[in-house]
């Protein structure tokens, strides 16, 4: 999608560091960081929101878990909690409507969110 900031990113069409990378996902720093730690998990493969995924994309969603548990690791925030987050629509607070996953950790998060 020529109009998708994720898929221009992931096209290497804008100048992005990547934490992590594979044949499925991306990993970057959050621009509007919300703790110590906060990555976005974005999967290669357009989806717009959560309600768009398919039973072919469970795979998809549990590599996404997968990766998150390794950067938690990586990063140092598995011991003690962090948060994986993943909004759906406007009024879910999505902003980019191309699914993906806030990593965050290395504070207390506080409950509700928001």
């Amino acid at each position: 999608m020529s109009d998708c900031l994720f898929c221009n990113i992931i096209a290497g069409k804008m100048e992005t560091e990547f934490i992590y990378e594979d044949d499925k996902v991306v990993v970057f720093a959050d621009i509007n960081s919300q703790a110590p730690v906060h990555y976005l998990i974005v999967p290669r493969k357009h989806v717009p929101t959560i309600m768009d995924l398919k039973k072919s994309d469970n795979e998809l969603v549990g590599h996404i878990y997968q990766v998150a548990t390794h950067l938690a690791e990586e990063t140092g925030i598995a011991e003690d909690g962090f948060r994986v987050v993943s909004n759906c629509g406007k009024a879910g607070g999505q902003s980019v409507f191309h699914i993906h996953f806030h990593l965050l950790g290395g504070r207390s998060m506080q409950w509700p969110p928001g």
